[in-house]
């Protein structure tokens, strides 16, 4: 993999409405079944279908009366969006594990950052295998996910082998497994554009890498020397992890260490480099949290999720580190299982200058603290970036990401709308 390149994933939940229907009907899980805009009255489309609906030939977005006609005994239920949004915010939980850095493309889909954490493609392959298997034991739901160096081909993967499967497009095989694929395959290739494509002899996504620039763009403008691009896997947009202004559910940050953290004091290090960051985002937003998340894993890639819901909410970097390094010492024995990935995450928000009852022997001690972390925003604002940090950063023998150019860029997580 060059060095130039990401390492990205594409999670696609597989048959979502259907299979997360199908959680609170399990006694139908066998048979025929699809959810439909208005299954009481039979008018209306297939919003979504489970397998053996699709082996007698149901399809997405066909009417209700074409379906049954194919397969009288399917079943049809209500589509449930409550439900849905549910299951996301579950399966986000467990991509949150893996990175910060997550980009939702629909409710059941989303684009995963992991360069990170490295950019070998075994290691994103073994990730990969990882978010799957957790997803299918956690929530009972599958996902196929695809592994690349770029966004247009780890969602070329992730399409190519469904259900519950990992697929890997490297520098080495894309050409064998992607280029003989039908054009209308590549993300961006709609009916109209495979239509036109056609008519000069272009059918397979190999064709389209192989064409005449000149003819795409005479045929389709500048996005003919886009498509041909991503043909090419040439595609360096980058994953954004969505913010939405209090709309976001959450704002954290992970970070991989070069060397394992093998002592508490080497944690307690990490939780204020990510508690400084999760807390001057918060205060960028104006927000304080009333939750606090730490996600720890192992060099054997095992790993915990802890939560503490806060009876005060607080955006103090102290105080979240606190917090955090009490759920590490509570469910965490550091001998014997060293941290190689750590995060934490803030949630439930509320407005920075809420009106929540401090106790009064406490009020002065925490307003010192909040002080203190605006004057370090007024310094770093007026001086440059990390001009206030702290001493215990500056010790050579400190705990230090893997990259340090990503050590500030805090990753918002990412929000799957309904």
């Amino acid at each position: 993999m060059s060095t130039m390149d990401k390492l990205i994933l594409h999670c696609d939940l597989n048959n979502f409405f259907a299979t997360a229907s199908l959680t609170q009907h399990p006694d139908l899980a066998d048979g025929p079944v699809a959810v439909a805009g208005d299954p009481e009255k039979r008018h209306g489309i297939i919003l979504a279908k489970n397998m053996p609906a699709k082996i007698k030939g149901v399809k997405t977005a066909e009417p209700i009366w074409k379906a049954m006609q194919k397969c009288p005994d399917l079943v049809l239920l209500k589509p449930d969006y409550a439900l849905y949004v549910q299951y996301s915010e579950r399966v986000k939980e467990i991509y949150y594990r893996y990175t910060g850095n997550i980009e939702p493309f629909g409710i059941d889909e989303a684009w995963l950052d992991i360069s990170e954490h490295g950019k070998d493609i075994a290691f994103g392959t073994k990730t990969a295998h990882a978010i799957r298997e957790a997803v299918k034991k956690e929530t009972g739901l599958t996902v196929s996910i695809g592994v690349s160096f770029s966004k247009v081909f780890a969602k070329l993967g992730s399409d190519y082998k469904k259900p519950d499967a990992v697929t890997t497009i490297s520098r080495e095989n894309y050409q064998s497994l992607i280029w003989p694929l039908p054009v209308g395959e590549l993300l961006c290739v709609g009916y109209a554009t495979a239509k036109k494509l056609s008519k000069i002899a272009i059918t397979t996504i190999g064709e389209l890498a192989c064409a005449s620039p000149e003819v795409l763009k005479h045929l389709l403008g500048k996005n003919g020397l886009m498509l041909k691009d991503f043909a090419n896997g040439v595609d360096d947009s980058a994953v954004k992890a969505v913010d939405h202004a209090f709309g976001f559910k959450g704002i954290g940050n992970s970070m991989t260490t070069v060397r394992d953290l093998v002592c508490d004091d080497d944690v307690k290090i990490a939780f204020l480099m990510l508690a400084e960051m999760v807390s001057a985002r918060m205060r960028e937003k104006e927000v304080c949290a009333g939750c606090i998340t730490i996600y720890l894993r192992d060099n054997s890639l095992q790993y915990i999720s802890r939560q503490k819901t806060l009876e005060t909410p607080t955006f103090v970097s102290d105080e979240i580190a606190d917090i955090s390094m009490a759920l590490f010492r509570q469910h965490w024995q550091i001998e014997g299982r060293p941290i190689r990935s750590i995060g934490i995450r803030a949630s439930e928000f509320m407005p920075i200058y809420h009106t929540a009852q401090v106790c009064f022997f406490e009020r002065e001690d925490i307003r010192k603290k909040q002080n203190l972390e605006f004057a370090k925003d007024r310094i770093n604002q007026k001086f440059g970036k990390n001009t206030v940090v702290r001493a215990t950063f500056m010790d050579d023998s400190a705990p230090k990401e893997q990259h340090d150019n990503a050590l500030h860029d805090v990753h918002p997580l990412s929000f799957f709308r309904g």
